[in-house]
């Protein structure tokens, strides 16, 4: 982290890391984020050094609000940065689109990561670079640490020179490089401004709408002629053969092209430099299109194609997949023909067909030992069994999905989980359970819980509340008792605000996440009411309970398997399913002390009561 604030020299950051190395050298004073991988880091390094270099950061309650408050103090000519997801794009999306029209009167860069291949988003391989056409917002795409920081100095450079927020796209290949990086000078900037009346400026309505959209037009040809020498042409030219790539896909060209074949690399991809593509392409007669997911360069290389060189052959999603991350070894394989590459000593296919073969068990992606998801997912699973639709969402308890609680029926978005039930509901006699985290509560579970009211549907919502944004690296939101910067303040309580949406107080109850009978008591009551009911189900994240103790010097009580009295029924592991919980080669149960974070239900649910507190 202090590598970030070092005043000169070179450091070894992740991109991310980087990213925000560049925007405290261009003189932020004001940063916002919600967390979210591959961009999580961004707001966690900010949230780390703000107080140290005396800037503004906070952890907003959505992607949404945080564009909006980073948008507010670029108003005030205070230069500002905001990170978030590709999903999160869609959320702030709403208010993108105008302040696009509407300007800005500082260096405002809004920082999304893309997460091709799905490392760390189920739900979709989003390409956030058709927002880019449809908003008029202008695009740089970063392909190492290094252009990461300097990258982001350039996009406040450009949104500052053209009062327009500028998009910095990343993919989790970049965000988590790790790179070494030449430092500049850190630049202390506003961290005050003043908001100036402008009809000229905020009035997005006609005919004053019309003028606005002409604008971002006008800028937006400006960037282009001024920015295109961002895109560089590297490499020698053999053979009548160009590749044209971006962010990380241009760094694995060059590794295995660079003598081979005229490299064209696209550093600014919106606006897309129609004169650069014309230059690139000409002479050659045929050319490779490298881009991860949608053949979004390859479509305009195609369309500049058919005036400046219309015999030119175009390859692109046609030889290379339009799913997944690339990498060397499918570059190699499906582009080392064009340029009659020796066969590597790997057979890259015939290893993928022989590591196939091999019987691997697999690893499923666990709740860590004490979860209090794992405790509410039991205590549910026993009292409604499989007799009702259960209804995911984003968060740690999205592992409900797997085996044994096969608790996660669907899981689409923040706070969908209350929104789809509500439409089951109103079309189906179903019993309709939505879990939903708090976080993802406070970030866009309060409208479809509030939907639900209005609409009088009644799903059973449970609310897992561990007091923290746990799956992304322990971020605090409204709930947690503590800002992004660290400052105490009173937290927000779900069951007051559920209970102010006019849900019955009889109808709200919080309940230990840890305490079986309490849980199943509660689920069991609530489960029956044909009105809407919430349970609150609160239990600390162990691993931010470990932290705490670690701090006091105290440590977890220890839970051990009485072997006398252990009837090796396996509900502990095969029901319950807690990691720390194992066989040994006799067959016999044992707790891995190491492993068992102390919170005693175990022994809440062994039927022969031989599971007790280690003396």
């Amino acid at each position: 982290m202090l590598d970030i604030i070092k005043p000169s020299g070179r450091v070894v950051l992740l991109g991310n890391e980087a990213i925000v190395r560049g925007a405290i050298e261009s003189g932020i004073g004001f940063s916002s984020s919600y967390p979210g991988t591959p961009a999580s880091e961004v707001g966690l390094s900010l949230a780390g050094i703000a107080k140290k270099i005396g800037i503004y950061f906070e952890w907003s309650t959505n992607e949404k609000t945080a564009f909006e408050a980073a948008s507010g103090a670029a108003y005030c000519g205070v230069r500002s940065i905001v990170a978030m997801k590709h999903f999160g794009l869609n959320v702030a999306s709403d208010s993108i689109f105008p302040v696009v029209y509407t300007g800005v009167n500082a260096g405002m860069v809004l920082m999304a990561a893309d997460d091709p291949n799905g490392w760390s988003s189920a739900q979709s391989e989003q390409d956030s670079r058709y927002y880019s056409r449809i908003s008029g917002i202008p695009t740089l795409e970063p392909s190492n640490p290094q252009e990461c920081k300097d990258f982001t100095k350039i996009a406040f450079e450009i949104s500052e020179k053209y009062k327009i927020p500028v998009f910095l796209r990343t993919t989790t290949k970049v965000s988590h490089a790790i790179g070494t990086v030449k430092l500049g000078k850190i630049k202390n900037g506003k961290i005050t401004g003043r908001f100036i009346k402008s009809k000229k400026q905020f009035y997005n309505i006609k005919p004053n709408l019309q003028e606005l959209h002409k604008k971002v037009i006008e800028k937006i040809g400006k960037i282009e002629k001024e920015y295109s020498k961002l895109n560089k042409i590297e490499g020698k030219e053999k053979g009548k053969i160009g590749i044209i790539a971006n962010g990380v896909s241009y760094e694995y060209v060059k590794e295995l092209f660079d003598k081979k074949a005229k490299i064209g690399k696209i550093s600014l991809s919106y606006p897309l430099s129609r004169k650069f593509i014309s230059n690139f392409i000409k002479g050659l007669n045929r050319i490779i299109v490298v881009e991860e997911l949608e053949p979004i360069i390859e479509n305009f290389v195609r369309e500049v194609a058919k005036d400046e060189n219309p015999k030119l052959k175009i390859y692109g999603k046609d030889i290379l997949p339009r799913i997944g991350e690339y990498n060397l070894e499918i570059l190699y394989s499906k582009l080392g023909k064009f340029f009659k590459l020796q066969k590597p000593k790997v057979d890259f296919e015939k290893h993928t067909k022989d590591v196939k073969k091999i019987k691997v068990p697999t690893r499923k992606p666990v709740m860590c030992p004490g979860c209090p998801h794992r405790s509410t997912f039991y205590a549910v699973k026993k009292v409604l069994g499989k007799n009702a639709i259960f209804a995911g969402d984003i968060g740690c308890y999205i592992l409900g999905i797997f085996e044994p609680y096969e608790m996660q029926d669907f899981c689409i978005s923040m706070g969908a989980s209350a929104g789809i039930s509500h439409g089951i509901k109103k079309v189906s006699k179903q019993k309709v359970v939505s879990f939903i985290g708090d976080s993802t509560f406070f970030h866009a579970g309060m409208p479809a819980i509030l939907n639900l009211k209005h609409n009088n549907s009644n799903p059973l919502v449970i609310v897992m509340d561990n007091d923290i944004t746990a799956m992304t690296g322990h971020q605090p939101h409204p709930g947690s008792g503590f800002t992004g910067m660290g400052i105490k303040n009173v937290p927000t309580k779900i069951d007051d605000v559920v209970k102010s949406f006019g849900v019955k107080n009889e109808n709200v109850k919080v309940v230990n996440s840890f305490n079986q009978r309490e849980l199943q008591k509660n689920v069991e009551e609530l489960s029956k009411k044909n009105e809407l009911a919430v349970i609150v189900s609160r239990g600390e994240c162990r691993l931010l309970t470990k932290r705490k103790l670690r701090k006091e010097g105290k440590s977890f009580a220890k839970f051990q398997i009485d072997q006398k009295k252990c009837k090796k029924c396996g509900i502990c592991t095969n029901e319950f399913a807690c990691p720390a919980i194992q066989k040994d080669e006799n067959g016999n149960y044992f707790i891995n002390e190491d492993m068992c974070l102390g919170c005693g239900v175990c022994a809440q649910i062994c039927p022969a009561k031989a599971i007790k507190v280690k003396t």
